[in-house]
């Protein structure tokens, strides 16, 4: 399978909230970003990925193998990294390697101590002396160090300052590098999606809005800025969201289908997610 992940039709119901039919595949060798609001689903859904909650229905494969089944073998080539470490704050990273070579047969301690040194980790520090930025690297470290061929990172850059956000977005480009590596990626900070991936899939309320590549959705939406008699003239099978303003308004459009005189500017990855997550004014 070239696929690193696929679901097909995913179903999870909870009081409140649900995740409806969604579907979307990621190519090996490639970074997808997964955005969405606050409560949208992205961590319902890679726990999903992972299996630790169980699905209601549905298809869902991780390098070619079911979670539920037997998924030892995967996991020793997944990398996870949430948005706050997991491991005891008291430990040292040098405690860690000896931790994970008990818990993975293809641990590589070699590996692990070229991270810390790239990444500039104390060994003999407890992790609580560490800054958040720190500790997202060591965590990255230990994702890495068992030869993880698909790393997961959910909100792993929340609330990094912009030189780590940049220094990890640089390593994720220098891990895909090797075209069996994969990243599958949520975040808010929008625009580093932007800089780095190569797919966007797009939740809102449980249902996936869009999965499609960023060149793609550079070329099929734009910003409209116009009065809004001249928006009277806008077909609406063609506009995706707007925003109104006492002197005018902005809206987002299918540029590619549009044929008009008014001039189009480019759509941020940020401005689609945001026009078309707004709920229209009665």
């Amino acid at each position: 399978m070239n696929q690193a992940i696929v679901l097909k039709n995913i179903c999870k119901k909870y009081e409140g909230f649900s995740l409806q039919n969604l579907s979307f595949s990621q190519p090996k060798g490639t970074i997808m970003g997964f955005i969405g609001e606050n409560g949208a689903g992205k961590t319902t859904t890679i726990k999903l990925m992972l299996n630790l909650i169980h699905r209601d229905q549905g298809d869902l494969w991780i390098l070619g193998q079911d979670p539920r089944g037997d998924f030892i073998e995967v996991k020793e080539s997944l990398g996870v990294v949430m948005d706050e470490i997991g491991f005891p704050e008291n430990l040292t990273a040098t405690n860690l390697n000896t931790m994970m070579k008990q818990i993975y047969r293809s641990w590589d301690e070699n590996i692990f101590d070229q991270y810390l040194l790239k990444f500039q980790l104390p060994g003999q520090k407890t992790i609580k002396t560490f800054s958040k930025g720190m500790k997202m690297k060591l965590s990255l470290a230990v994702a890495l160090s068992h030869h993880a061929k698909l790393l997961i990172l959910d909100e792993a850059t929340s609330g990094l300052d912009p030189i780590v956000r940049e220094e990890i977005i640089d390593f994720l480009l220098e891990f895909i590098q090797d075209e069996d590596n994969s990243v599958f990626m949520s975040s808010h900070i929008v625009t580093d999606l932007e800089k780095v991936c190569d797919q966007i899939a797009f939740i809102h309320r449980g249902k996936l809005v869009f999965c499609e590549s960023k060149e793609t959705l550079r070329e099929q939406y734009g910003i409209l800025r116009c009065d809004p008699k001249q928006l009277c003239d806008i077909p609406s099978e063609i506009i995706c969201g707007q925003r109104h303003y006492s002197l005018g308004s902005e809206t987002l459009i299918r540029k590619d289908r549009y044929h008009g005189d008014l001039r189009v500017d480019p759509a941020s990855l940020e401005e689609i997610m945001i026009f078309t997550a707004k709920e229209p004014k009665e």
